[in-house]
């Protein structure tokens, strides 16, 4: 009779211990949408700030989604705010890169995510650009083979992209023309008030010069394979897109605030005014 007793209190005292310690694993649900696949080596990352120190959820290995992520209850619950990242390839530091894509707060148990916040605000950005090969000595030789994203209206050239946000650490403008269906970089920059980062380098542009203080291209010489310079670019479609830096993919990357297909009768050195891009802003939803 004792020993049964005994055994009964100590089944008594393990169930009750159990049912005080609870769950000690919970479900963080994550579902983004427009994320592209990333270049070599380079991989998406999701973290929870907790009393300001990240943790993390680990890093994406598709991008099918809602998916199910398995962590710690007590960190689940603690979190005030969801990252998205992208890492290097074989990164070993700890805490989340710069290229910060996606971020919201909890509220209850919801995480709106935006890269509107953590990358820039774009709703408000315009572009202009004029069609002309300044580095070919000048003259209207070969015209149409170049863009510049300057506004010349007035008579005097000034910026041709408005109300685009200082990026984020990790962040960096890029220009393209689309020529073929091809995606053909003008070149980086933070500024558009001021010469792209490959102004002096490219080998693309004339040898006259390094065309005016504004992003922009001339395609003259040194054409990739496939193509021809100098080229038409009436119908192709001139982009200005927002790149992880440093870069993971020789094209544009998924944020495209602005986008024009080039009319088929456009004049050159005329303004031409660019339309809303693509994709302006990734959005997505965590729940615990």
């Amino acid at each position: 009779m004792f020993f049964a007793v005994l055994a009964m209190g100590i089944f008594a005292t393990s169930c009750g211990s159990d049912d005080d310690n609870g769950p000690t694993t919970s479900s963080l649900t994550i579902d983004f949408t427009g994320l592209d696949e990333l270049g070599n080596g380079y991989v998406y990352e999701g973290w929870i700030i907790i009393d300001g120190a990240p943790v993390s959820t680990g890093v994406l290995t598709s991008l099918t989604f809602p998916q199910t992520i398995t962590m710690e209850t007590a960190q689940i619950e603690a979190a005030a705010t969801f990252v998205l990242s992208i890492e290097p390839p074989n990164d070993t530091n700890p805490d989340p890169a710069p290229t910060k894509i996606l971020a919201g707060d909890f509220s209850g148990n919801t995480a709106n995510v935006s890269s509107r916040g953590i990358v820039g605000d774009f709703s408000s950005s315009t572009g202009a650009y004029i069609l002309a090969t300044p580095t070919d000595g000048g003259g209207d030789t070969n015209e149409e083979s170049g863009v510049w994203f300057l506004d010349n209206s007035s008579g005097t050239a000034v910026a041709g992209l408005n109300l685009l946000p200082i990026l984020n650490d990790g962040w960096i403008y890029e220009g393209w023309a689309v020529i073929g269906g091809v995606p053909v970089s003008t070149g980086t920059f933070t500024s558009a008030s001021g010469f792209d980062d490959n102004a002096t380098t490219t080998p693309f542009k004339g040898d006259a010069g390094d065309g005016p203080a504004f992003p922009g291209e001339d395609f003259l010489q040194n054409a990739p394979s496939g193509m021809t310079f100098p080229t038409d670019l009436k119908g192709a479609t001139i982009v200005i897109s927002v790149e992880p830096s440093p870069d993971n993919s020789a094209g544009p990357f998924t944020l495209k605030p602005l986008v024009h297909v080039v009319p088929t009768d456009a004049m050159n050195h005329v303004t031409i005014a660019m339309g809303t891009g693509l994709v302006a802003e990734l959005t997505g939803i965590v729940t615990r």
